[in-house]
């Protein structure tokens, strides 16, 4: 709901940059998609190295 009102707002204000923004914003998602990809699998493989590296510890505090 912000989002639609600053985009709300810049359309009175610059009519043409609101235009650019909304045409550009999907297409600057989709350049960054692969990079939450590889930031989403990244945080999986150190949650695992994580968790064998503790492993050892929480079996022995039982």
């Amino acid at each position: 709901m912000i989002k639609f009102l600053l985009w709300l707002i810049l359309l009175l204000i610059s009519w043409p940059l609101a235009i650019l923004a909304l045409i550009l914003y999907p297409l600057v998602w989709l350049l960054l998609l692969p990079f939450r990809l590889i930031g989403i699998a990244v945080d999986g493989v150190l949650e695992l190295i994580k968790a064998v590296i503790l492993f050892p510890s929480r079996v022995l505090s039982r």
